[in-house]
């Protein structure tokens, strides 16, 4: 389990994170969501151990992340947005570099390199760049760590590329391990992120279960306005629009009109879901 108790993190004067609490789970994959500028990319590398809070602190499964123990490190595994190049083939790069990792599976790696339709026997620096980042993918996927830490994954990747990496995070996941993908392609992701955090600027907004959500907003495909809505947005033949669910009705969770209901009414959404922050 990751545990964040206000936690504060700041460039010079300008304050990324401040008094940022929450608490993430064991198997699951969850989505982080929020503007640009707000701190996910501070916050993943964070919980990598990267980088030290400032304030507040992060224990995950007991352990500080800034201590780098060996028995932390073997465990995690963040991949940043942008990933760098080598002189060296795939096939060797997964091979030198999965020794770090003690559930490194080198036919997995093989495997999902298949999935993802990449050449492991391509040298790196000859690849293109959504190649190379698939060829990243796959070697997080292989290393079986129990924490792994994805920002943006999907950028630089082509459409069936994105199909390809849903169905790869789905069927080389463990039970087991807990995933947290930073992103602003949510279109790419909705159907495997799963609970969402929202941050704010020095605040999270939401954290919670797709279940949560519906249960609590209900998101409405019509042709009439609600003049009562969260949020409303016209889409080709209507609109979407996120109500209070008071109905107890299922619905589909839109993760762009969540996003920007979020965004608009944010003390509001905060008390519905009991934020701490």
């Amino acid at each position: 389990m990751i545990k964040i108790n206000d936690l504060g993190f700041s460039y010079g004067n300008n304050a990324v994170l401040k008094d940022i609490s929450m608490e993430l789970m064991d198997g699951r994959i969850y989505g982080l969501l929020g503007e640009n500028g707000v701190g996910k990319t501070t916050l993943l590398t964070l919980l990598a151990g990267l980088k030290e809070p400032q304030t507040g602190s992060i224990e995950i499964d007991g352990e500080t992340p800034f201590d780098r123990l060996p028995s932390f490190l073997t465990n995690i595994y963040y991949l940043p947005d942008e990933v760098p190049s080598s002189r060296m083939t795939a096939e060797r790069f997964a091979q030198e570099r999965g020794v770090f990792w003690k559930g490194f599976d080198r036919d997995k790696f093989r495997e999902i390199m298949d999935v993802l339709e990449t050449d492991e026997s391509m040298r790196m620096d000859q690849m293109s760049y959504g190649q190379l980042k698939k060829t990243y993918i796959s070697f997080a996927l292989a290393c079986n760590t129990r924490y792994l830490f994805m920002d943006e994954p999907t950028n630089g990747l082509d459409i069936p590329s994105k199909s390809q990496f849903r169905k790869a995070v789905s069927r080389y996941t463990s039970d087991e391990s807990t995933m947290l993908i930073s992103t602003h392609q949510v279109r790419d992701l909705e159907a495997i992120i799963d609970p969402i955090i929202i941050l704010d600027r020095k605040d999270v907004l939401l954290n919670a279960s797709i279940d949560e959500i519906t249960r609590k907003l209900y998101f409405d495909y019509s042709t009439v306005i609600d003049p009562e809505a969260l949020y409303s947005e016209l889409i080709p033949g209507g609109c979407i629009q996120v109500t209070v669910n008071s109905t107890g009705l299922e619905s589909k969770v839109n993760i762009e009109a969540l996003f920007n209901a979020v965004h608009k009414h944010r003390d509001l959404i905060k008390k519905m879901f009991n934020a701490k922050n």
